[in-house]
């Protein structure tokens, strides 16, 4: 295990018959009986990834924050080279290891704040466990032409450019972190993953957000959570791509803290 930065911690949870390490740090005021926000990266994410974005938004609306890498990402553990993730890896996240992580770090009920396959993961939780909310930033419900395309520019990116070695400064292992997320999308098996009929279970709030030039999807797929789940609040962000929290940070920390202040939780 690569060491941690200053202020980061290790979980340890069963998984699959071992035992899994996951990197985490709390950010934000020190915590307090209100509910924390977790943060739930992308699918090439890690906490190192973020950058300062988590702490920047608890600080700015008072609220508490948990970061972690997943499994396989950053300084968590890493996948072994020969495991294929199956096209239900983000339902395993959001179903076996989220809480087994809460409870082993006393987290209840908590915000969950996901980007990207991280939304996804917030939302397939959402659905079958109490959270205060979801804020669900380029969220994924079904895959799109426009998405397969993309994830082959970055699988040819990786294996042709500096990409790695880019990952590799936040990745103890980068072929763990690209291939687990990669192989995954360009399955034939996952064309036909669809969570639509999932999701319809979320009771909590839920803030839909997505930048009109988001490279990995179509505003379909935020206007499915809406269709879904009527009471969505949808926030779509002009001058934007796929990560709305490096495009357009000061835009959604404040409608995110907004939202989330908005709806106490009970």
């Amino acid at each position: 295990m690569t060491a941690l930065s200053p202020g980061r911690e290790l979980a340890r949870l069963p998984w699959r018959g071992r035992e899994i390490h996951l990197e985490y740090e709390w950010v934000g005021v020190p915590r307090t009986s209100a509910p924390p926000v977790v943060f739930l990266h992308e699918g090439l994410g890690s906490i190192s990834m973020w950058k300062d974005f988590p702490r920047e938004l608890c600080a700015a609306h008072g609220l508490a924050g948990f970061v972690f890498s997943r499994y396989g990402y950053g300084r968590s553990t890493p996948k072994p080279r020969d495991e294929r993730w199956q096209p239900d890896f983000m339902a395993r996240q959001a179903n076996e290891v989220l809480p087994a992580l809460f409870a082993e770090v006393g987290i209840e009920r908590p915000w969950l704040f996901g980007h990207s396959d991280g939304a996804t993961i917030a939302l397939l939780h959402a659905a079958r466990h109490a959270v205060a909310g979801v804020v669900a930033v380029a969220p994924h419900l079904f895959v799109e032409d426009v998405s397969v395309k993309s994830i082959e520019l970055a699988r040819d990116a990786f294996e042709s450019s500096d990409l790695r070695a880019r990952l590799a400064r936040h990745h103890a292992d980068p072929d763990s972190a690209f291939r687990g997320w990669n192989d995954a999308w360009l399955s034939p098996d996952f064309r036909a993953w669809n969570i639509e009929a999932e999701i319809a279970q979320v009771a909590c709030p839920v803030l839909a957000v997505q930048g009109e030039g988001d490279e990995y999807g179509t505003l379909a797929q935020v206007r499915a959570i809406v269709r879904r789940l009527p009471k969505t609040r949808l926030l779509v962000i002009a001058d934007c791509g796929h990560s709305p929290h490096r495009d357009q940070p000061e835009i959604l920390a404040r409608e995110a803290g907004r939202f989330i202040l908005e709806h106490p939780s009970h």
